[in-house]
């Protein structure tokens, strides 16, 4: 402690006690006196102060007044503050800021403040007050001391070949200022405020501190570490749906993101997120992230995305293709794209009966009454989808027929219609032809002979014929009556019935 005296001449002596306390964190030392009128004052030790983060700082200082026992001096509250309300200054350890890290040491007139675990938001004019008895017997000593809160940082900057790390604070701790470097916590270095490290060479981190305050050292700086790799809601997707991709590595200094796709190496996106609002089949394959700052590039590992989707478009394929012949073999495949893979039922017409649940549907000897429209239905966990297939059994002309119009007895001279009748297909041409003679006479389904004469009598066939074959039909006889025989034998029946007539009138 160091004592000052003070001396006015011819009156009063003021005795000022100084007490010099060395700040934990400041080398800078000096006196600072606030003298007021009539031996009133306040001494500070020092008028700046540079403090690290989390460590705890003394604010030194005393003060005085005058010691007049005839008008009973007295002091009666005495504070450190930073701040004034309207109703005056506020009590430090009122402060909600600094509850718990504030203490006063009053002895006699030593009136020093310490703050432990200081942060930056401490730093600020620290101003101490006392009031006495008398009437403006208060004094504050202003100006106070300006506390300054420094968190040291590894400041990084990539050069070509290295990254260089700098040990920097917003105020000397000391003077001239010292550095430890460390290595994964390991001491590695003294001195300097700089380190030149290799970029990328190793997973290591490095921190910093003031030689003599090795016990608040800066944060660590590394490349980036692996945090997480996230997809949300699930790497499972359905078509159409939003997907998202998260991605977080430790680095100090910050890291700058990218996203990638599969083993090539396609860039698609930068930030910690990759969105998908509506994702799609196309979207379906492995992503990974990767972190870079100054020191060094780290990538995640692969995340699998999965996108279903229901089938499409669902195809019905022919085997053989080209027409269907009656007795061949005949396959229908039913392909879809799905994911996951379909499966298929096949279905004929509306009946809803299952003919297979298989991809094929094979028909081993086709028959014409298997025509018809067949459906195959694919379908997923995720949807369903329909196509359809029409089969047209081609088959040469079968059940053949003849019929005649009128179908009673044919007079000389009267309309007569020959009708063939066939089931084929493709629909058949027809043929008719004459007593056997080779040389049709007419290629129409039906034959018409409009005035039928004697000489059209005969034995009559229908050909029918498709690109697949050939059927005839059974013979037809047709007899002409011609109009004489006729005569004859209507005057013969009328002759016959009146003889019958005479003769029973005879006996009777």
């Amino acid at each position: 402690m160091l004592l000052f005296m003070l001396k006015k001449m011819k009156t009063n002596v003021y005795f000022i006690n100084v007490t010099v306390i060395v700040s934990v964190v400041s080398d800078v030392l000096c006196v600072t006196a606030v003298l007021g009128q009539n031996g009133w004052s306040v001494t500070y030790t020092s008028t700046h102060i540079c403090a690290l983060k989390g460590s705890t700082v003394d604010i030194g200082c005393s003060y005085s007044y005058p010691n007049n026992r005839n008008r009973g001096i007295m002091f009666q509250e005495r504070f450190w503050f930073i701040r004034n309300e309207y109703y005056g200054p506020v009590d430090l350890r009122t402060d909600p800021d600094y509850t718990g890290r504030v203490e006063h040491q009053f002895h006699e007139k030593d009136c020093t403040l310490r703050i432990t675990d200081l942060r930056e938001s401490d730093s600020a004019e620290y101003k101490f007050r006392f009031m006495t008895n008398q009437y403006g017997g208060s004094y504050t000593g202003s100006p106070g001391v300006t506390l300054t809160v420094t968190d040291l940082q590894v400041k990084v900057r990539r050069l070509l070949n290295h990254t260089e790390l700098q040990c920097h604070s917003s105020c000397d701790v000391s003077d001239p200022p010292s550095y430890v470097w460390y290595k994964n916590g390991q001491k590695i270095k003294e001195e300097t405020s700089s380190l030149r490290v290799s970029v990328g060479g190793d997973d290591s981190s490095y921190s910093c501190a003031v030689k003599g305050h090795e016990g608040y050292r800066s944060a660590a700086v590394f490349s980036p570490k692996l945090y997480y790799v996230l997809v949300n809601p699930s790497a499972e997707a359905e078509e159409g749906t939003s997907v998202s991709l998260n991605c977080g590595f430790n680095a100090n200094p910050a890291a700058n993101y990218s996203w990638y796709k599969g083993n090539i190496q396609t860039h698609i996106s930068e930030g910690t997120v990759l969105d998908f609002s509506s994702i799609q089949p196309s979207d379906s394959g492995e992503y990974y992230c990767t972190a870079e700052n100054e020191l060094g590039r780290s990538a995640s590992q692969s995340i699998f995305i999965n996108v279903k989707y229901a089938p499409k478009p669902v195809n019905v394929s022919v085997t053989p293709p080209g027409e269907i012949v009656e007795g061949s073999s005949v396959t229908l495949t039913c392909s879809s794209d799905a994911n996951p893979a379909a499966k298929y039922t096949w279905y004929k017409g509306n009946n809803n009966k299952p003919l297979s649940v298989d991809t094929q549907l094979v028909f081993t000897s086709i028959q014409p009454s298997e025509s018809g429209q067949y459906r195959c239905r694919a379908y997923n966990g995720v949807g369903v989808t329909s196509d359809s297939f029409t089969i047209h059994v081609k088959y040469p002309p079968k059940f053949v027929s003849v019929s005649v119009s009128p179908s009673n007895e044919i007079r000389e001279g009267s309309s007569v219609t020959l009708t063939c009748s066939s089931d084929a297909n493709p629909a058949a041409n027809h043929f008719w032809y004459k007593d056997g003679d080779q040389t049709p006479l007419s290629n129409e389904r039906q034959l018409s002979i409009t005035s039928i004469q004697s000489f059209d009598s005969g034995e009559y066939v229908c050909a029918a014929e498709n690109h697949l074959g050939r059927t005839i039909s059974e013979s037809i006889f047709i007899v002409v009556i011609c109009k004489f025989f006729l005569y004859i034998y209507l005057y013969t029946l009328t002759f016959m019935l009146n003889t019958i007539q005479i003769s029973s009138l005879s006996s009777s």
